[in-house]
């Protein structure tokens, strides 16, 4: 298979498996940690009005909904794309925590959020996980071929 196009299913499969990551993660911590009495979430409008009564509970599993579905998404496409030290191999992962973190940049831009929340969601779950992922997946790499 062509590099180009490896690395672009590479980039197609770690973005798929980061948005169920992510889409999990929100779905299960709806769940786990209820919004507050009265507030509508199903929609971005409702969600931007509840906002103002969450507790720090309430941002617990977006958090981890961005920086393990980011993980997990750039950790699968180095691995698709042969991730192995060369820097060519792996722009499909830091393209998976680029195109992450611009949808977390549009979620600030419509719903707003703490301050404190929006600095740590943009500053630890997006670019550090894909290089965090891109580690992952050479050490995966490396334990296989031992």
């Amino acid at each position: 298979m062509p590099p180009l196009v490896r690395h672009l299913l590479a980039l197609v499969i770690g973005l798929m498996a980061g948005s169920a990551v992510n889409m999990s993660l929100i779905l299960l911590g709806g769940q786990l940690v209820p919004p507050p009495p009265g507030t509508q979430t199903q929609t971005m409008e409702g969600l931007a009005a509840a906002l103002p009564l969450f507790g720090p509970q309430h941002f617990v599993f977006p958090f981890l909904a961005h920086a393990l579905g980011t993980l997990v998404g750039a950790a699968v496409a180095a691995t698709v794309a042969g991730w192995g030290g060369a820097a060519m191999k792996a722009w499909p992962a830091w393209a998976v925590g680029a195109f992450f973190l611009s949808g977390g940049v549009a979620n600030v831009w419509m719903l707003g959020g703490p301050l404190w929340f929006t600095v740590l969601d943009l500053g630890l779950a997006f670019l550090p996980m894909a290089w965090c992922g891109l580690r992952l997946a050479t050490a995966l790499r490396a334990a296989r071929q031992a």
